[in-house]
């Protein structure tokens, strides 16, 4: 047997393990998406899990197989929040201890929720600014403390407790979507999914969405191997790795499945409209599937033929409210709507009056104004925020600004000038 032959096999007892562990998540049809894309669009509600993501499954279906001697030993492992959760929640349940490692950068919500889901029986570790630097301080702790590892990903037990989402979706939906469009960060859900899929019905298309700023899975099938990214944006927490797996790559690579990239800002635009339209509040990796779809806004999309009938995985909603702000921030980027510009202003009174009345348009708006460096000179140079009314005004308030007389240059978001001055 091949290794997803392997991992489909282990999915049925997955399912009857997980059977009043993990909730039975709705499935229901998406109107707004459904209406932009022409498609039937159905979103499987895992953000409603007792532990508010999928990760529930893997991390359960791994340690309920564990031999008495090992639940007595207890289990270690690594997360950026959402698979700590559901460690922390199986453990309370099967009556064994954790420790739970996370970087620095996991929000104090998804934190906090590890203490209080595990009742007790949890000991929270932060270490690293990344995911893959807790998961190694994860492997040092179980190989000096004799305890097992729980793979947030890379491990079949866990890519298989994880499939389950999607044999409880085509059971409730009562027939199999044309298309499958599931988050990717080190594999174990695509994984998981991948092989079963392929072996009960292998003509369902499969598409893994992963965040621009840390496409590990398709950075290791490009290389042919699994690589570590040089760097990652974290913001996409949930999903942001920067080692596929050894094990998910070898079976996403025998699946042979579709890839796609989104942008960070893009799965902000849409965290934003899934909240405003559809009353969901999702975290970033649990808005990025839904990202990927052909919803009107910009940036690349899946193409969807007419009529498909679409299943969309939202994984998570641990969202820390104080991210609101950034998460506004990068869409407006995103859509083109927030604009930095350096200008150099003239010393003198009235200065700020006049480039107001001459560069923003009526619907345009200052967000953002300080001066970079105070001097003696007849110019000084300023930080200016703009927020277009309309994107596609851009080019007219460019005019605009050389037409005042004054110099100015744009900060680029993706340059080290943003990073430092924004």
């Amino acid at each position: 047997m091949t290794a997803l032959s392997e991992l489909a096999a282990q999915v049925p007892d997955a399912v009857n393990r997980l059977a009043g562990i993990a909730r039975r998540t709705p499935v229901h049809l998406d109107e707004r998406l459904s209406t932009a894309t022409g498609a039937q669009i159905w979103l499987k509600r895992e953000d409603l899990q007792p532990v508010r993501s999928y990760k529930l499954r893997g991390a359960y279906n791994l340690m309920a197989q564990l031999s008495d001697d090992a639940k007595a030993a207890g289990v270690v492992c690594a997360s950026a929040g959402n698979h700590g959760q559901g460690v922390a929640y199986s453990a309370a349940a099967l009556g064994m201890h954790a420790t739970v490692v996370v970087p620095h950068t996991t929000p104090r919500q998804k934190r906090q929720r590890i203490v209080d889901l595990g009742r007790g029986q949890v000991d929270l570790v932060l270490h690293g600014a990344t995911y893959d630097e807790a998961s190694d301080e994860a492997a040092r702790m179980s190989e000096r403390d004799g305890r097992v590892l729980v793979p947030a990903f890379n491990d079949p037990r866990t890519a298989a407790g994880q499939a389950t989402v999607l044999v409880e979706s085509i059971d409730q939906l009562g027939f199999v979507p044309d298309i499958v469009v599931v988050p990717v960060g080190g594999g174990g859900l695509l994984a998981g999914v991948a092989a079963w899929l392929q072996a009960t019905h292998p003509e369902v298309r499969i598409v893994g969405v992963e965040p621009e700023g840390a496409p590990c899975i398709a950075a290791a099938l490009s290389a042919g191997r699994p690589v570590t990214l040089k760097e990652i944006d974290t913001f996409v927490d949930g999903a942001a790795v920067r080692r596929a797996g050894d094990y998910t790559f070898e079976v996403i690579r025998e699946a042979d499945v579709e890839l796609m990239r989104v942008p960070e800002g893009q799965v902000c635009s849409e965290m934003l409209t899934m909240y405003q339209t559809d009353g969901i509040i999702a975290e970033p990796a649990g808005a990025l599937a839904a990202a990927a779809l052909p919803s009107g806004g910009p940036g690349p999309r899946i193409q969807i033929p007419t009529g498909s009938r679409v299943l969309v995985l939202v994984s998570g909603g641990n969202n820390d409210v104080s991210r609101y702000a950034e998460v506004v921030e990068r869409s407006l980027i995103h859509e083109g709507r927030k604009r930095y510009f350096l200008v150099d202003f003239p010393q003198q009174p009235g200065a700020l009056r006049m480039f107001l009345d001459s560069v923003l348009g009526p619907d345009d708006d200052i967000t953002y104004f300080e001066y970079v460096k105070r001097n003696n000179r007849e110019t000084g140079p300023a930080l200016v925020g703009i927020e277009l009314g309309n994107p596609g005004d851009y080019r007219f308030l460019v005019e605009r600004i050389a037409e005042c007389g004054m110099k100015a240059e744009e900060v680029a978001y993706d340059s080290p000038y943003f990073q430092f001055l924004v």
